[in-house]
């Protein structure tokens, strides 16, 4: 008879194997140091991407196994890959092969992915522009 108690501890240990699988996945692309969050990639404060950005030096490559555990919405994922690039370093995803500015092709894809949020940011500002510029007038009082 399974318990409420035997489900979490199936569910603990599920978590602790994919996180092996996730850190030799790394280990077997070459990474020196793992740094793993514990937290969603949700949030926006995360110290250990944090600790990680702030520890890239020139030539460095920031490795993840999956797009979506470094951000969640595009306009994160660009400011990610800035904060890197100011760094000196690249990036790469494991399994999005197309999320690589160590190559041609991935800082091709990633530029066009930026032109595009920057297309969105410019019709949200004339969207806003012109719902400032819409005054509307109130009925004249009659008695």
């Amino acid at each position: 008879m399974e318990t409420q108690n035997d489900n979490w501890q199936c569910s603990r240990q599920y978590r602790w194997t994919e996180f092996a699988k996730l850190t030799e996945a790394l280990h077997a692309a070459g990474c020196g140091r793992v740094y793993a969050e514990k937290q969603s990639g949700i949030y926006t404060d995360r110290p250990q991407l944090a600790k990680a950005i702030g520890a890239l030096g020139e030539g460095d490559t920031l490795v993840v196994c999956k797009l979506d555990r470094l951000a969640r919405s595009v306009r994160d994922l660009l400011s990610t890959l800035d904060a890197i690039g100011k760094a000196g370093a690249s990036f790469r995803s494991l399994s999005d092969q197309w999320a690589d500015t160590t190559t041609p092709h991935g800082r091709l894809m990633l530029t066009v992915l930026g032109g595009l949020a920057e297309f969105e940011r410019h019709l949200i500002l004339t969207r806003t522009v012109q719902k400032d510029l819409t005054i509307t007038f109130p009925a004249p009082c009659r008695p």
